[in-house]
């Protein structure tokens, strides 16, 4: 039997994203989450897309991951979906952090497993439930290759002009210190697509991708390369985001400590989590913020702009970058669905060829589109992520079909 199927995971630190694609077609056949992992009630929702079957939900404690993934192929199972399945080709795995080392999708074995958790003081949130999603699903299916897909490895062909930083060489060197960027499958995906949007090979087009969630990320791809993104040696910098304050003096640090008497710890929950929109006005959903503006909530509409000005500061620097910019592709939750965001951002950057067509910006789709006018010398585009897919066509890429 020839094995095309690839199952995608995801491991956070409570929970655990799935899917199940089979790479003939890239179809889906199944998705699903396990969250709450840990505390007294967790909850899988599992949904088949093969058959007339509907989505199923279960809760109950789930205390680790590794229960976690057995409850997931306990549904898998049930659809007929085994992991056990001889059509099933390999696991992929989304990595968080793979540091300057990995710049490709890689199979892991005991020495890649090593350098992740080598690389966990630099990815501290992200790194730990990564290494233990892999080691759950090898102890599950030690015969399957496990493939890591890196967040970092698309930004790894930045030029050193811009993945360092500028402070004492040896010193940063020694503590691994440098723009390493995330949101990679992301970029990559979405840089491609938008080539594909334009007619074009990926290696002919220069595009600024807007990853905008509550996360986060621009980055400025040259003919298929990244060149430069906003986040740096973790996902803090850059975009004003949901949670995250983005850029900042880094001596904001020092005067909360010295001036406010708040540890590291404190001042590290405060940027993370409790700053960008949330910090600004309370609200990290753009659709409540857009509602609030609307009302006439000035808190509101004063965080929007200030997300707005550093999304513009972006867009210049990365045309600069650039020297030529054939598209800027909107994506991810907020990038596309808030069409006021889109419309803000390139508002008053005619002189750079840029503009949106209100009629096409408003329009709701889940296709990749232009919402440029036809006169525009920049095309703007709506380009839908899917760094599933990403995760599984670059792990597919790499094992094959063993059974072939």
């Amino acid at each position: 039997m020839t094995a095309t199927r690839v199952l995608v995971l995801n491991s956070g630190s409570s929970s655990v994203k799935y899917q199940l694609l089979d790479m003939r077609d890239s179809s889906r056949l199944a998705v699903g989450l396990v969250e709450r992992i840990g505390e007294e009630t967790s909850r899988l929702k599992h949904t088949p897309l093969t058959g007339e079957a509907g989505s199923r939900e279960r809760e109950e404690p789930i205390a680790d991951h590794e229960a976690a993934l057995k409850a997931v192929a306990e549904e898998l199972a049930a659809d007929g979906l085994g992991l056990d399945s001889p059509e099933l080709a390999a696991i992929g795995h989304r990595v968080v952090h793979g540091g300057l080392k990995f710049t490709t999708p890689t199979v892991i074995d005991d020495v890649v497993l090593a350098e992740i958790q080598r690389l966990v003081p630099v990815a501290p949130l992200h790194n730990p439930a990564n290494i233990t999603g892999i080691r759950t699903a090898q102890a599950l299916r030690p015969d399957l290759p496990q493939v890591a897909v890196f967040d970092t490895a698309f930004h790894t062909t930045m030029p050193e002009s811009a993945a360092r930083y500028a402070m004492d060489v040896k010193t940063a060197d020694e503590h691994r210190v440098r723009r390493y960027g995330f949101h990679g499958t992301s970029h990559a995906y979405v840089s491609r697509e938008t080539a594909k949007l334009l007619g074009k090979a990926p290696e002919d087009v220069n595009v600024i991708v807007l990853h905008l969630g509550n996360g986060a990320s621009a980055s400025a791809v040259r003919g298929g390369k990244c060149v430069d993104t906003s986040m740096g040696l973790t996902p803090l910098e850059g975009l004003v985001m949901g949670t995250r304050s983005g850029d900042m003096d880094p001596a904001v640090i020092f005067h909360l400590a010295r001036v406010g008497g708040m540890s590291i710890d404190e001042i590290d929950i405060l940027l993370n989590k409790k700053s960008g929109l949330i910090g600004l006005c309370g609200d990290n959903d753009m659709r409540e913020i857009r509602r609030r503006i609307d009302a006439g909530d000035e808190e509101a509409a004063l965080a929007f702009d200030i997300y707005i000005h550093r999304l513009k500061k972006y867009i210049g620097a990365y045309y600069a970058v650039l020297g030529r910019v054939d598209a800027i592709a909107f994506t991810a939750g907020v990038g596309e669905n808030a069409a006021p965001v889109r419309e803000a951002a390139v508002a008053g950057l005619e002189e750079l060829g840029l503009a949106v067509d209100g009629e096409l910006n408003s329009v709701r789709s889940d296709e990749a589109r232009l919402i440029s006018p036809e006169y525009a010398r920049v095309a703007v585009a709506v380009v839908p992520t899917d760094e599933e897919l990403e995760i599984a066509t670059q792990t597919y890429a790499l094992v094959g079909d063993r059974n072939a």
